[in-house]
């Protein structure tokens, strides 16, 4: 039998944390030390109950979600780069279930029809898949030319649904289908891709974003188009703008900060350079992070989007708020986990029956 624990002995021994490309604490600040140890702790907590809520929708649903399998996969790909173990059955089984769901509706990608959540769905379970190193075949070839085919008149893709935060915004769709495109696109596929892509590009810079959500997936979707470097800065500064006096941002500005929103900004920020981790910004942000973890390594968020399915449980907390919770709990840890550097998990110690 085996003991599977988060790499924090070497924090936990050690009193400071040596700095590194993308690191955030440097040797000879003992207060960047501790909030080191704080950080690993709190993906510590965090991981096991992710892949605990991946556990239980696939227990409970052959469909694929964003929040049960595309959250807490990157969560845990991101966190083996960085030192932590991993549950690697679970991680793959989440894998297999995401391809499964895709196979089921092969022949609706093939015909231009797609599956439920449409281009939000099959843009998370392709970012999923990539997570996970799956190599491209027939299966998200399928996938990517549906994909391609939804794009709207204008060249961007329009919002696929109205389930706010996660999948109510066109920038965060076409952000996904983007991405999805990069990774799985087919060498046939390339021509109309670098269409799509200059369409988008001229789409994002003159977009108006109007919450939070938006103006995180506006940026990211700049990472695939040649929008100038000071487009990218002008929608960062925008960004920064929106932070709370408590380190935090919110979804929307008549709302209060949460981890979900803050998560994904750090995130996005962090993912596009737009942000040193050891930026006053980015500190006062992971503090917020920090400092509202629930004692169980959950994040609270209250949902807003009106149910639709049967609810079901997963095995992560908040009742009815689980979905949203799991989705920021996710954004949360990868927020932290970006700002660690990368090191080769420990072999897992043996431990006697």
């Amino acid at each position: 039998m085996t003991l599977r624990l988060p790499c924090l002995l070497a924090a936990a021994c050690c009193s400071v944390m040596l700095s590194s490309p993308g690191g955030v604490f440097a040797e000879d600040r003992p207060d960047a030390a501790t909030q080191a140890r704080r950080v690993r702790a709190a993906i510590g907590k965090a991981l096991p109950l992710l892949e605990r809520a991946a556990a239980g929708t696939a227990e409970n649903r052959a469909c694929f979600t964003c929040h049960g399998q595309a959250l807490p996969v990157m969560v845990a790909a991101e966190a083996r780069r960085r030192g932590f173990q991993i549950d690697e059955q679970n991680f793959q089984r989440q894998l297999d279930h995401t391809a499964a769901h895709l196979k089921r509706g092969r022949a609706g990608y093939l015909a231009g029809k797609g599956q439920g959540g449409r281009v939000d769905m099959a843009g998370y379970a392709l970012w999923t898949l990539e997570a996970g190193d799956r190599p491209a075949d027939d299966l998200t070839s399928a996938v990517t030319s549906y994909i391609l085919q939804a794009a709207n008149e204008d060249g961007y893709w329009k919002r696929t649904s109205n389930r706010p935060p996660s999948e109510a915004s066109p920038f965060t769709t076409t952000y996904l289908a983007l991405r999805s495109l990069a990774a799985f696109g087919t060498e046939e596929q390339q021509p109309e891709i670098a269409r799509l892509t200059e369409s988008a590009g001229r789409w994002l810079i003159e977009a108006t974003p109007a919450d939070t959500e938006d103006r995180v997936f506006q940026l990211r979707s700049l990472e695939y188009t040649d929008a100038a470097q000071a487009a990218r800065k002008r929608l960062a500064d925008a960004l920064l703008a929106q932070q709370r006096e408590d380190g935090g941002w919110a979804q929307k500005d008549d709302l209060t900060s949460d981890a979900y929103a803050t998560g994904t900004v750090l995130t996005c920020l962090l993912r596009t350079g737009q942000l040193e981790p050891a930026s006053e910004a980015c500190q006062r942000g992971i503090r917020f992070l920090l400092d509202s973890q629930r004692e169980d390594g959950s994040w609270h968020v209250v949902s807003r989007s009106k149910p639709f399915q049967n609810y079901f449980e997963t095995g992560f907390p908040h009742g009815k708020d689980q979905f949203i919770s799991t989705s920021a709990t996710g954004w949360a840890a990868i927020a932290l986990l970006l700002t660690l550097p990368e090191q080769p998990a420990p072999a897992e110690p043996e431990v006697s029956p």
